[in-house]
């Protein structure tokens, strides 16, 4: 199969636009149970397929494990400046192009960038998150996971796993990494709720207008809020360098130059911001996995050898990150199907990540799975900076937090946030028993 122009062709390969719609819109995305249908419907009919909804560019949806894979190691071929790497509508995009000198880049995000910009922005921080590195950090982490435990073991039987546990442990850790004020932790939750929640909702600002570009306006205006935040702690970090990964960054440089505050800037928005978004939606999917497999929950109390294998699970699981876009700059024959230059693709996460043909009983949380090779961090050269330290803060906090635990129950309706981006779980009453 092939595609004839840039409007893609064969009406075989479309998608039916009730389908895409569940995994586009995302008010809808956040039926997680539909979600994964519309996504098990294309890896089975057009694992390989186009959508065309109202109000959005044409994309190709990409959803198979393989597919998925090659297109994120083609970084030569598929790339992220050309186009916005997040799925927008076409109203969002015109204002952040109209905000920003023509281009989406509001934001010096690794995401956003090919090399040789990438590789060199990226090599600034990969020490610092060297597997070596980040173990030496369990002793401070443990710390903090006891004293979140501590809290949560002296409050009610009966809490918001999300609200009153999960979202606190990350910030925590990756602020701590920072350097970071702890009085400043509320303010760094409300602007990441606002940055990823920006088509919540609940998580929209009273101070923006309601527009069809509302979401990009907020996403905007936050990221201004870090900027004005971050910037003059990037000129004490030059003055007065400290151990942190804050000092890191500011007192890099970049071809023999200083790292510009743009460039720095994003740098620590995008650490900040999926930094610890994304634990907390793997720590709380985790949860709620073993609130509804009680089973499973006997067996990794029994054996706290499984937690790191619970930890692959929940993160296959989760996919807090729902798809990135890659752009072609030529025409690519990708396992059968042609992408021609020009053409954008939607890469999905938590699709790949339950492939049949790559996951058995894919459907299933099995916390001993073997071989769990997941792409809930992606793959290819854009594979997620701070994998190690996700692995390792989850770990520690469930090693934590497992033995004080004999019984844990749902306790109402989980509840998922709406976006087609970044997200998860962002409400889930649990009942649990201790000791």
């Amino acid at each position: 199969m092939q595609t004839d122009t840039l409007a893609f062709g064969p009406d075989e390969l479309r998608i039916p636009d009730d389908i895409a719609e569940k995994v586009v819109n995302p008010n809808l995305c956040a039926d997680e149970a539909s979600f994964h249908e519309a996504l098990a419907w294309m890896r089975a009919n057009r694992p390989i397929g186009w959508a065309h909804l109202g109000g959005y560019d044409p994309i190709w949806m990409v959803t198979k494990y393989n597919d998925v894979v090659t297109v994120e190691r083609r970084a030569d071929v598929f790339l992220n400046m050309v186009d916005n790497p997040i799925y927008n509508p076409q109203a969002d995009d015109a204002f952040l192009r109209s905000a920003n000198n023509g281009t989406c880049q509001v934001v010096a995000a690794l995401t956003h960038m090919d090399n040789p910009d990438h590789k060199a922005l990226r090599s600034i921080a990969v020490p610092y998150f060297s597997p070596a590195r980040i173990t030496r950090l369990e002793s401070d982490i443990r710390i903090i996971a006891r004293d979140t435990v501590a809290r949560l073991l002296a409050g009610p039987r009966e809490v918001d796993f999300v609200k009153d546990f999960a979202l606190e442990y990350p910030l925590r850790v990756i602020m701590n990494m920072f350097g970071v004020p702890e009085t400043d932790l509320p303010k760094m939750l409300k602007m990441t709720q606002e940055f990823f929640g920006s088509k919540d909702p609940e998580e929209q600002r009273s101070d923006i207008e309601i527009t069809p570009d509302m979401a990009a306006r907020q996403f905007h205006r936050v990221i201004q809020e870090y900027y004005d935040y971050f910037t003059p702690m990037t000129r004490d970090r030059r003055e007065n360098p400290r151990d942190d990964l804050m000092s890191v960054i500011a007192n890099a440089e970049i071809d023999g130059e200083p790292i510009s505050d743009f460039f720095a800037n994003g740098y620590y928005i995008t650490i900040a911001t999926a930094g610890h978004d994304t634990t907390s939606t793997t720590t709380a999917t985790g949860m709620k996995a073993l609130c509804e497999h009680p089973d499973q929950f006997a067996r990794l109390k029994a054996d706290p050898s499984l937690i790191p294998s619970f930890v692959e699970e929940a993160l296959r699981t989760a996919a807090p990150v729902r798809h990135f876009t890659r752009t072609a700059i030529d025409d690519f024959d990708l396992h059968g199907t042609v992408i021609r230059k020009g053409q954008r693709l939607m890469l999905s996460y938590p699709s790949a990540s339950r492939d049949e043909d790559i996951f058995e009983n894919a459907g299933t949380f099995d916390l001993a799975r073997k071989r769990n090779r997941h792409l809930s961090f992606g793959s290819g050269p854009h594979m997620c900076l701070g994998q190690n330290l996700a692995k390792l803060e989850i770990r520690i906090l469930y090693e934590e937090l497992m033995p004080h635990l004999t019984a844990v129950r749902l306790n109402g309706s989980p509840r998922y946030i709406e976006t087609n981006f970044v997200g998860g779980l962002k409400s889930l009453p649990i009942a649990f028993e201790t000791n």
